[in-house]
């Protein structure tokens, strides 16, 4: 009996530090790749920004002028700090009279250009339905029949039909049309676009943030609080 028993506290100290490791994992790499993600993007940001910037007013020739030619003192977000300041700019002179009508004015410009005015004005439609402050996209998670019947997706309800595809359908007797964006897994930035009959979708409580981490995680992460609401699941195998 005394044999077994270093053998049995030695299997449960590396279980603990098993655990401990794991449970370590589920802390760290959270916050290492958050931190990561934001230092990149940063970094992306500052490399296309800074060399629209003169000579003399960039972060490393100001560092050395007050603080010695011997100075290196790397300085980060300058670029990021720019372009909001620049974006906030444009913005607020695209808003007023004279903003305006240059906007006219050079819209009118890429009109006579063939290729830049399918570019443009592409890019323009997905920026205001994206950006827009009126219209609500992306606010509601559903579940679509895809790729055939009785197979649901987690998808995420962009706008209803409009233009030609509403007449269209309406004409082939489909009168509430929504479109939805269907996400690949675990990279959701691609996916599909569906037109699907109002009637046949089946919107989520859950919020957009949730049924993202469901779609990325494969399944694996499941909304916190949901499989606790109330909502039973019945076992097809229990009795």
């Amino acid at each position: 009996m005394s044999e077994h028993a270093p053998h049995t506290k030695r299997k449960s100290l590396l279980a603990g530090l098993r655990s401990s490791f794991l449970t370590g994992l589920v802390v760290v790499l959270p916050i290492g790749l958050t931190i990561y993600l934001i230092w990149t993007v940063i970094g992306w940001i500052d490399g296309w920004i800074l060399p629209l910037i003169p000579g003399p007013w960039k972060p490393d020739a100001l560092v050395r002028q007050w603080f010695g030619p011997e100075a290196t003192i790397p300085v980060r977000g300058v670029g990021v700090a720019v372009f909001l300041v620049f974006t906030v700019f444009v913005g607020w002179l695209g808003k007023g009279f004279i903003g305006r009508k240059f906007l006219t004015w050079a819209e009118g410009l890429v009109d006579r250009m063939p290729v830049v005015r399918s570019l443009y004005n592409g890019l323009k439609q997905i920026a205001e339905t994206v950006f827009s402050q009126n219209e609500s996209s992306f606010e509601r998670a559903c579940l679509v029949q895809y790729p055939k019947e009785h197979i649901w997706a987690i998808g995420f309800v962009s706008t209803r039909a409009k233009g030609e595809l509403q007449a269209k359908l309406n004409h082939e007797g489909y009168l509430d049309v929504i479109s939805v964006f269907l996400p690949t897994t675990p990279n959701p930035t691609s996916g599909f676009l569906l037109y699907v009959p109002e009637k046949d979708v089946v919107y989520l409580d859950m919020k957009v943030e949730d049924a993202a981490k469901l779609i990325i995680s494969a399944g694996l992460v499941y909304p916190n609080g949901k499989d606790a609401a109330g909502v039973t699941v019945r076992n097809p195998s229990a009795k």
